[in-house]
């Protein structure tokens, strides 16, 4: 199937942007938050990553569950570890006018799960998750005949 043929609630994927699909309530922290306390919203939010934002919420890295396994491997105590020390600061982010057929294809190529989505200015706006698209797209096509 083409990308330009996958319908999402009755709308084309070449017609929709990243602020059609993103989650607008997104749970960041700062850079001095402890990995420890990270640790623990990537596990019981099931996350695998987070957005570190400063006090404007500009975005200015992401912690991982990679980037913490990094820290256990290396014998850091992740209570006394704050995020700015494990963090990625070369985050790869879209803004909300980005067409979905290149979010999707920003998520394959770098074998992400979630990508932030960031204003002009730099500012985290949302997040667009490859569930959140699956999701839609089986509610638009399926959902329909799984409530019958």
């Amino acid at each position: 199937m083409r990308l330009i043929d996958l319908f999402i609630k009755g709308k084309s994927i070449s017609e929709m942007t990243a602020s059609y699909m993103m989650e607008r309530n997104v749970v960041c922290c700062n850079k001095e938050v402890n990995c420890h306390d990270l640790s623990d919203i990537l596990y019981k939010r099931g996350f695998g990553s987070i957005p570190i934002v400063d006090d404007e919420s500009i975005l200015i890295g992401l912690v991982s569950e990679y980037d913490l396994l990094n820290a256990i491997k290396k014998g850091m105590h992740l209570r006394k570890t704050p995020a700015f020390e494990v963090m990625t600061e070369e985050v790869v982010s879209v803004r909300e006018d980005t067409p979905m057929a290149e979010v999707i294809k920003i998520l394959q190529a770098n074998h992400f799960i979630r990508v932030p989505v960031v204003d002009a200015t730099g500012k985290l706006i949302g997040i667009v998750a490859r569930g959140d698209i699956l999701g839609a797209y089986y509610e638009s096509n399926f959902g329909a005949l799984s409530s019958a």
